[in-house]
C-alpha cells in the first residue's frame, strides 16, 4: 500500500494513484527468486549518492546469528539468487564465511552476487578479494559512477576513479570480464546529479569503448540505476534546493511498463538486523513488509512472501521512471 494513501481516497498524485491509472493496483509480488542481504552500513567510503548512508565507524553490522538465519532461508529451497550488499559488504567480519557458505549450496542452483565499491580491494586486509571472488565463482557488481575521473571523484571522493581502475584491473587479471572465463563483472552507473540516466545500451557502449581504449579494462555488462531520493542523496538535493524538482521529474516520467517489472515483485530484502523489506530502499525508510507477511528472516516463509502485497510510497517513482531502475539495471 502507498504510505501516503488510504484505500478509500487515492489521489492521482500519489504512487498508488499512478498504479490505479496503470491497472496495477494493488501491486503484489509475483514470486520469490532473490534474497538480497544487506550486511550493514560499515563502509570505507561516504558517497554523495548513497541511499544507505554508509561510512566508517557505523555500528549497524549483521551478526553471525542473522547470517545463519539467512542460510536457513536459502537452504529451504525455491530461491535461485543471493545478492549481497552493504555498505561495503566485504567489511563485515562474517562476509567471507557467508559467501563460502552460500557457494556450498551450489548444488541447489544458488547463484551468488556481491556488490562492491571497488576501492575496498586496495585497502589492507582486502587485497586478496579478486582471488577470493574467483575461487567462489561470485558475480561481482561494481559501482563506477562514470568513465571520467572528474565526475567519479566528484561523486565519491578524490582519488576514487584511479583506485577503481586499479581494482578493475586486478579483477580482470583474476579472469573477471574475460570471454570464456565464466566470471561475471558488471558495472553500475548512477547519474552524478538530479537527472534521469541515459539509455542503458548506449551508455554501456560508451563505457566499454572508453575503458578498453584508455585503460585496457573489460567487463560483461553495465547496469544503469536511477538515483533514489532517499538517504544521503535526498539530503544533498534538499541542501541544493533541487529535491522537489527532482521528485517532480520522477513523477512526470512514470512508466507503467517499468512499474510492472519492478524488482520487488521477485525479491525480498534482509536488513542488517534480520528485518524483512520489499526492497533495499524500503529498508532505509524502515518500511517493513506488509501486515501478514513474515517480518524477520527467522520467520522466513516463501509461501507467505511470494504473493505478498508490496508496500509503496513516493520514492517508488524512482524505480518506475523512464526506462525503469532495478539492482539489475533498467527494466524496459
Amino acid at each position: 500500500m502507498d504510505i501516503h494513501s488510504s484505500s478509500e481516497d487515492i489521489s492521482s498524485h500519489t504512487f498508488d494513484g499512478s498504479l490505479v491509472e496503470a491497472g496495477l493496483r494493488p501491486l503484489a509480488a509475483t514470486g520469490l527468486s532473490t534474497l538480497q542481504v544487506n550486511v550493514g552500513k560499515l563502509c570505507n567510503k561516504s558517497c554523495r549518492h548513497c541511499h544507505v548512508g554508509g561510512g566508517a565507524g557505523m555500528e549497524e553490522v549483521m551478526t553471525r546469528e542473522t547470517f545463519n538465519a539467512c542460510l536457513d532461508a536459502l537452504s529451504s529451497g525455491g530461491l535461485s539468487v543471493v545478492d549481497i550488499t552493504g555498505g561495503a559488504p566485504e567489511m563485515n567480519p562474517s562476509y567471507r564465511w557467508f559467501v563460502e557458505s552460500c557457494r556450498g549450496m551450489g548444488g541447489m542452483g544458488l547463484h551468488v552476487k556481491t556488490r562492491t565499491n571497488l576501492t575496498i580491494m586496495l585497502e589492507d586486509g582486502y587485497t586478496e578479494l579478486p582471488a577470493f571472488f574467483a575461487e567462489n565463482s561470485v558475480e561481482v557488481i561494481a559501482s563506477l559512477p562514470c568513465y571520467s575521473e572528474g565526475t567519479t571523484d566528484e561523486v565519491r571522493g578524490k582519488g576514487t576513479f584511479r583506485g577503481s581502475l586499479e581494482a578493475l584491473s586486478r579483477l580482470n587479471q583474476a579472469g573477471y570480464g574475460k570471454e570464456g572465463s565464466g566470471l561475471l563483472l558488471n558495472l553500475v552507473y548512477n547519474p552524478s546529479g538530479a537527472f534521469l540516466p541515459p539509455v542503458q545500451s548506449e551508455l554501456e557502449a560508451a563505457f566499454r569503448r572508453e575503458l578498453l581504449e584508455r585503460y585496457d579494462i573489460s567487463f560483461n555488462g553495465l547496469f544503469v540505476l536511477t538515483n533514489m531520493p532517499v538517504g544521503r542523496f535526498a539530503d544533498s538535493l534538499e541542501a541544493s534546493g533541487s529535491l522537489d524538482g527532482y521528485r517532480e521529474s520522477l513523477v512526470s516520467s512514470f512508466n507503467p511498463v517499468a512499474a510492472e517489472n519492478v524488482m520487488c515483485r521477485t525479491t525480498v530484502s534482509v536488513g542488517w538486523d534480520g528485518s524483512l523489506y520489499d526492497c533495499d530502499f524500503n529498508q532505509m525508510l524502515r518500511l517493513g513488509c506488509a501486515s501478514g507477511a513474515p517480518g524477520h528472516i527467522r520467520e522466513f516463509d516463501r509461501a507467505g512472501l511470494k504473493g505478498r502485497r508490496i508496500v509503496t510510497g513516493p520514492h517508488c517513482y524512482g524505480c518506475t521512471a523512464g526506462a525503469g531502475s532495478s539492482c539489475g539495471g533498467q527494466t524496459v
